[in-house]
């Protein structure tokens, strides 16, 4: 669809009458708010997309270093006994958590 000279000149009249002289002014710096704040909205979009594609291998790396200190702080503290008994006299273990006397009675 190829507009002619005419055509446009039509236009340009319509929205002369419609907006006003007085109002065409701001109309315009309204429609050129609203085209930037649409091109700044669109580069976030593709900005997303990249961030997308990246984030994987972000989390991947996030996952190993994660990975490496775990294994050096059990290296630092390390071999322990799970479920040994805790030194006391009348202490009982479920689990490895000491019982008191009270709660005894309810697991044995």
């Amino acid at each position: 669809m190829d507009l002619g000279p005419w055509e446009i000149a039509i236009i340009a009249v319509v929205i002369l009458v419609l907006f006003g002289s007085a109002k065409l002014p701001q109309a315009a710096r309204s429609l050129g708010r609203s085209m930037r704040i649409f091109k700044s909205e669109t580069k976030g979009l593709i900005n997303d997309d990249e961030d997308k594609q990246t984030a994987p291998n972000d989390a991947r790396a996030e996952a190993a270093r994660l990975r490496e200190q775990a294994a050096r702080l059990e290296a630092q503290a390390g071999p322990q006994e799970l479920n040994a008994p805790q030194s006391g006299g009348d202490s009982t273990t479920v689990n490895g958590v000491p019982l008191h006397q009270t709660e005894q009675g309810k697991h044995s």
